[in-house]
This record gives structure tokens, C-alpha cells and sequence, in this order.
């Protein structure tokens, strides 16, 4: 095989933030099979990578960790690196995904993704690129700020407790108003979230809405 006369060029260097040990085993496999990229840092925690590591080019975070940090925390405690950060995830917590993004991360590898895709997405990413997977541009899709946008502070707290499973009797004694003023303000949203062609008919849809939206976590 000929070997180029030329400058050898400067390996794409990736950290990877990852708390399970098979999925970092083998997310480091693939890339350092390359012939251009490096994954120079790894850890449990976005500050592992941040004490491993000088320069990095790109940044893959996974975004449920299991010390409990969230993704705009971590997406911020990598900042200093100055470089692409994507979201490392299943893709079956959307909120997730809209935090990231949020926060600054430039895409998303799903972790089923085929070898060359999470290859392609690496580079993609080292130059600057939006990696903008299905997943990525569905959980930004179904982000419309609807909460802070359309639903006064009272209404989000009658979602989240009425969503998650309480009766109106109990939300109404929780929040020390009547079952029918409860009542009236569930009406009213899902008045709201038809309005934006996003109908929750009934208490599962409402569910869906609130887990979409913000107000119940998703892992309930």
C-alpha cells in the first residue's frame, strides 16, 4: 500500500461522557478504528472528561446519567472546550433531547445507529455541522415552549398533578382550591393544547402532553 509524502493530518480527537461500561466499551471500539479520529477522554461524568483532556473536537454526551446531572448542566460544564457536543442517547426521553439542545448541544447519535452513521456523524460534527437525526428534529418539533408560552403558573401546576395521575378532588385540596375551579382549569388547557393542534381529549393524552412538555418527568 502507498503511503502519502504528505503532513499526516491531526486525528479528530472525541470525549465521550458514558456511565455504562459495555456502551463506552464499544462506542471507543468503533472510532478508534478509524484512521482519523481518536477518542482521547473518557468518563462517568461530564467533569471526568474536562479533567482528561486538553483539547477536544468533539463531545459525545450521554444525556441520562446515573449521578444525577441533567443535560444543560453537563452541556454547560463542557463549554470550556469549545467544540461540537452530541447528544449520545436512545432517543426515548424527547425533554431530554430539547434540553441539550437548548443549552447549545449540535446534534444527536442515536445509539442503535449503524457503525458508519455514528462515524459520519462524528466528523459531520468536527466540521461545524448540525447533526440533525429523525429523533432529534421530532423532539425539536414537538418542543413549542408550550408551557411557559400558552399556560399560566397555576394551570402547569393542575397539569402536572392532575397528569400524573391525581383525581381533581386531590388536586384541588392540594392546591387548597375547589374541585371546580380544578375542573375548569383542565378544561382550559386542553382548550390550549387544541388550539395548537395538539388535542389531549383525555386524561392519557393530557399525560403525553404533560411528559412532552415538561411538567411530569418521563420516567413516571
Amino acid at each position: 500500500m502507498r503511503v502519502s509524502a504528505g503532513k499526516p493530518r491531526t486525528p479528530i480527537l472525541v470525549g465521550i461522557v458514558e456511565d455504562h461500561p459495555a456502551m463506552l466499551f464499544g462506542t471507543v471500539a468503533i472510532l478508534n478504528n478509524t484512521t482519523d479520529i481518536r477518542v482521547a477522554a473518557s468518563g462517568a461524568a461530564a467533569a471526568d472528561i474536562v479533567a482528561r483532556a486538553r483539547r477536544l473536537d468533539v463531545v459525545l454526551l450521554d444525556l441520562s446519567l446515573s449521578d444525577g446531572t441533567d443535560p444543560a448542566s453537563n452541556v454547560r460544564t463542557l463549554a470550556p472546550f469549545g467544540t461540537s457536543i452530541l447528544a449520545y442517547t436512545s432517543g426515548s426521553q424527547p425533554h431530554l433531547i430539547r434540553e441539550a439542545a437548548r443549552a447549545g448541544a449540535a446534534g444527536m447519535i442515536h445509539k442503535s445507529a449503524r457503525i458508519e452513521v455514528i462515524i459520519d456523524s462524528v466528523r459531520s460534527a468536527a466540521r461545524g455541522q448540525t447533526i440533525a437525526s429523525p429523533n432529534w428534529a421530532a423532539a425539536l418539533e414537538s418542543d413549542r415552549d408550550f408551557v411557559s408560552a400558552h399556560l399560566s403558573r397555576r394551570e402547569a401546576e393542575v397539569l402536572s398533578l392532575y397528569a400524573s395521575g391525581e383525581t381533581a378532588e386531590r388536586v384541588a385540596h392540594a392546591l387548597f382550591l375547589s374541585r371546580e375551579t380544578i375542573t375548569d382549569h383542565v378544561r382550559r388547557i386542553r382548550v390550549k393544547y387544541a388550539a395548537v393542534d395538539r388535542a389531549a381529549p383525555t386524561k392519557v393524552d393530557l399525560f403525553r402532553r404533560a411528559v412532552e412538555d415538561g411538567p411530569v418527568p418521563q420516567d413516571r
